[in-house]
């Protein structure tokens, strides 16, 4: 662990590696196991390619039937499927969002050559292994879902990059990684932090100072520092907290530590980047929204908008 996180202190790298192997016990879950068995049960497939485009695809002509069938079965144990959309040997998972469209907006304001970089919330890692084209030092993964971790271990398996590394862990762990990184993306999750403030703290304490932060979140129009508190749900997500304007979000940054915010972009969600597919058997955007009027979620509140900013660690 310590060649892979060479700047942290010895007592952060106990402190870590005891929270990382008891986790290691969420793999032995009775929804999980099942697919750690899948993962062991892969075959070996040496003569790979890799492009790390929109698709991320991995092909091979060293390939049989059964080779397939193992890699898909394994696969479709693995639903839901979030984000991608990965290619494996023809096998086309087909995720809800089309995860490209975020990575493609984000792609030109992003320089990480040579720099440590960290996803909070990765996921399954598809911005991961997007960000490889850019020759990071570096790049770590940190989400807390053994089912999310699975899935990278699937793709990562071909793929076979000695620049990333997984750990189920939390925002509330990045303490533990002070100064360390240049880069911190962090897509999608401080809206299901019920203090984002100290969520915020915890991201900058992981940075090196001058680092950089990359961070989306839902937003509601408006130019006061207030938010919207759901009572209950928001486009049916039990865990969203609040949902700031950009001068709130903005405002909370400065508290946190932050300087030089930065809007990069703001777009509203559709359904052109998420949607049902045969790889989640379950709801998405369409059953989130009013039916009579997609300009509201089904409880009547706006919906769902996103921000895209960039802030630095003072």
């Amino acid at each position: 662990m310590a060649e892979f996180y060479p700047t942290l202190t010895i007592i952060f790298i106990m402190d870590l590696e005891k929270i990382i192997e008891e986790r290691k016990s969420w793999l032995g879950w009775k929804n999980i196991a099942p697919l750690r068995e899948a993962i062991e049960k892969l075959p070996d497939i040496e003569d790979v390619e890799v492009e790390l485009g929109d698709w991320i695809r991995v092909s091979s002509s060293d390939m049989t039937k059964e080779d397939l069938r193992t890699i898909e079965d394994a696969a479709k144990m693995m639903k839901p499927w979030r984000k991608g959309p990965f290619d494996l040997f023809g096998i086309r998972i087909d995720s809800e969002w089309k995860s490209f469209m975020k990575y493609d907006l984000l792609r030109p304001y992003l320089d990480l050559e040579g720099k440590s970089v960290a996803d909070v919330g990765c996921n399954n890692g598809y911005y991961m292994f997007r960000m490889l084209e850019f020759s990071p030092a570096s790049i770590l993964g940190v989400d807390p879902s053994p089912l999310f971790f699975t899935q990278f271990e699937l793709i990562n398996r071909y793929i076979r990059s000695d620049r990333l590394r997984y750990e189920m862990l939390g925002i509330e762990h990045m303490p533990g990684f002070a100064d360390m990184f240049d880069t911190l993306f962090c897509l999608g999750v401080l809206y299901h932090r019920s203090d984002p403030i100290a969520a915020l703290k915890s991201l900058k304490r992981s940075l090196k100072r001058g680092g950089e932060l990359i961070l989306d979140s839902f937003v509601i129009d408006g130019d006061e520092s207030v938010c919207l508190v759901p009572e209950s749900t928001y486009s049916k997500i039990s865990n969203v907290h609040f949902v700031p304007t950009v001068t709130a979000l903005e405002n909370w940054c400065k508290k946190a530590g932050f300087e030089r915010f930065e809007v990069l972009e703001i777009v509203k969600t559709d359904s052109t980047e998420q949607r049902k597919t045969e790889w989640i058997d379950g709801e998405s955007l369409e059953d989130f929204l009013d039916p009579k009027n997609p300009e509201l979620t089904v409880e009547g509140y706006p919906a769902p908008k996103r921000v895209y900013i960039r802030a630095y660690r003072k």
